[in-house]
């Protein structure tokens, strides 16, 4: 589990476009980030692994959640306060066509925050630049009052 600590500077460095400093468990599958902005982010994963491939050698669908979840996770850490954290409240994800491996291009954006809310839209686009998969979702914001974390999760 990560700390209050570590986490505010996970946010920290994604507010300030560290791009660079970014780190997570996924870059190990090629996902990298290209910028963070407010309330958006930019991915892009050049190369996958025979390893995420379905038996069809499209892309399998979880591999696909996983990109989407660091889109998702890093546009809404651009727009958290010291002191806050988010978790996802819900997720859909509209796959509209198979993906071959080579490479994608992935954006999330916050569509509407509010105190305790925030909504969230992303787009991955395949190898042949067509929109390949559509997702919205839904997080929960909580603060940290007095040492503690709010009751919203």
């Amino acid at each position: 589990m990560v700390g209050r600590a570590a986490l505010s500077e996970v946010n920290r460095l994604i507010r300030e476009n560290r791009v660079s400093e970014y780190c997570s468990p996924n870059l190990a599958l090629g996902m990298r980030p290209l910028e963070f902005g407010d309330g958006s982010s930019h991915w892009t994963w050049q190369e996958q692994s025979k390893a995420v491939l379905n038996p069809f050698g499209t892309l399998q669908g979880g591999y696909l959640a996983v990109f989407i979840d660091e889109l998702f996770s890093t546009a809404i850490a651009s727009v958290l306060e010291e002191g806050e954290c988010a978790i996802t409240a819900e997720a859909k994800i509209s796959y509209l066509r198979a993906v071959r491996p080579g490479t994608l291009d992935g954006s999330a954006r916050v569509l509407r925050r509010s105190r305790t809310l925030a909504f969230l839209e992303a787009e991955v686009s395949g190898p042949d630049k067509k929109v390949a998969v559509r997702a919205s979702s839904t997080w929960a914001i909580s603060r940290q009052v007095s040492g503690r974390q709010t009751k919203n999760f």
